[in-house]
């Protein structure tokens, strides 16, 4: 992946700007800002083909003005920096309209509270747990990662067991959104995240002891080398301080939450701390940031599956932060967007899965027939699948870990559902599984 590094300015740049006449002057001036006129953040590496006319003059303005806006943190002695221009100050705003607080309830417009526990817990933490270890190499389907996670079996394999980590990573990171930020937090969640699944002889919960990591490209060249490792305590303690410093007050600096957890995402792909599993490591971080600063619906949104579509521009996010300057502003460009298409996915998802309950519910009820009216919306949501697929099993455990009851709850549901002869039983051991009837919806319109 070939970057081009973006010039450095010299004395002829100046030469340029004063051999200018006045009203080209104002007009360059007045035109190159920290975005151009589209709202993009643009790299050298695509800057120099849309401005092919005194290019190096219109970039050194493009740097003065993003300069005016910056603001710089420092790790290790080693100086990164960001802004947010307008065209990012509106994403952050329709992140904030979105998910932060208790303004997100309003998109669930029309959904209870067990309707909304129905449509979001679990199946979503259950995709961002799937859709990060495929990020990281794991290769399994959807459908038989769900179906392990649901009904709770033991892993087959690496991969599955890749995912598991990250659906316990998850809930993880939910539990300690309390916590500050520490190196025994980040060596916890890593632990979690890489047990039994591993590579490049890393120890989970350790940091790396050699200098032999480096990120590569698709054509086995080296495109990013990390900080030595001699080096790491310091740039994690660094991290620490930042993290825990308060920046929602108007005497500290203040730095909007969601650009901070991105830049926490940032920094340990850049610090690169663990010989492996610093990606998952990374997101488990930016979401434990996140639901610490009151955005409650991303412990249902999912950014993996949207990085994995696109994992060249992700890397491509981070060489030109190095390339320019440590400039962190193309990376939080590249993951605020990413996190509204996740926002915009969710809400879609919701509303396709309440259409076809709905559907579902006014294909089957009738004025003559009171008998959905009488169930659970849970138990909806089970006749629902059944009708879908004749002949699926379910198991009270299974139905357990979906909806986040109690064993016993779950029984009570299938037995129910099994008296009115919706379900069939079968006997399995000491167990009762349940069985979804070819004629289920004959049975239910009748």
């Amino acid at each position: 992946m070939r970057i081009a590094k973006p010039p450095v300015p010299g004395v002829d740049i100046h030469q340029k700007l004063f051999e200018l006449p006045p009203e080209q002057f104002f007009e360059y001036n007045n035109k190159f800002k920290a975005t151009d006129e589209k709202g993009r953040y643009l790299h050298w590496n695509k800057f120099r083909f849309i401005y092919k006319e005194h290019s190096d003059l219109a970039w050194f303005l493009t740097k003065m003005s993003r300069k005016s806006l910056s603001k710089d943190i420092c790790l290790c002695n080693k100086y990164f920096s960001f802004c947010v221009p307008e065209s990012l100050q509106s994403l952050l705003h329709f992140i904030d309209k979105t998910s932060g607080g208790n303004i997100g309830s309003s998109n669930l417009e029309g959904l209870g509270k067990e309707e909304q526990n129905i449509f979001l817990i679990k199946s979503l933490i259950m995709e961002e747990a799937i859709t990060s270890a495929q990020l990281e190499g794991a290769a399994t389907t959807r459908k038989i990662a769900k179906d392990m996670l649901r009904s709770g079996r033991n892993p087959k394999n690496k991969d599955e067991l890749m995912i598991l980590n990250n659906y316990r990573l998850m809930q993880e990171a939910i539990k300690l959104k309390d916590e500050e930020l520490s190196l025994d937090l980040i060596l916890n969640l890593h632990r979690i995240a890489t047990e039994h699944a591993i590579e490049n002889n890393a120890t989970p919960g350790q940091f790396r002891e050699d200098n032999q990591t480096y990120i590569m490209g698709e054509k086995n060249e080296i495109l990013f080398t990390p900080p030595l490792f001699e080096e790491l305590r310091s740039y994690i303690d660094d991290l620490c301080i930042f993290v825990n410093t308060d920046h929602n007050s108007s005497t500290n600096n203040f730095i909007h939450p969601v650009i901070k957890a991105v830049i926490i995402h940032f920094f340990i792909g850049f610090i690169h701390p663990f010989g492996d599993g610093n990606g998952r490591t990374a997101r488990a971080l930016f979401y434990w940031f996140m639901l610490k600063n009151g955005y409650w619906l991303f412990e249902y949104i999912s950014i993996s599956r949207l990085l994995k579509s696109a994992p060249a521009s992700y890397c491509k996010a981070y060489l030109y932060t190095e390339s320019d300057d440590l400039d962190m502003t193309y990376f939080i460009f590249y993951q605020v967007d990413i996190i509204k298409r996740a926002i915009q996915d969710l809400h879609k998802y919701i509303s396709s899965k309440q259409k076809k309950t709905q559907d579902f519910i006014s294909n089957i009820i009738s004025d003559k027939n009171q008998l959905l009216k009488n169930l659970s919306y849970r138990q909806i949501q089970i006749l629902q699948k059944a009708a879908k697929e004749p002949g699926k099993i379910f198991s009270a455990k299974e139905i357990s870990n979906e909806y986040v009851i109690s064993d016993n709850t779950a029984r009570k549901d299938l037995n129910q559902l099994a008296e009115l002869k919706l379900l069939a039983t079968l006997k399995k051991g000491k167990s009762t599984n349940y069985i979804s009837p070819n004629d289920l919806l004959e049975r239910l319109k009748a």
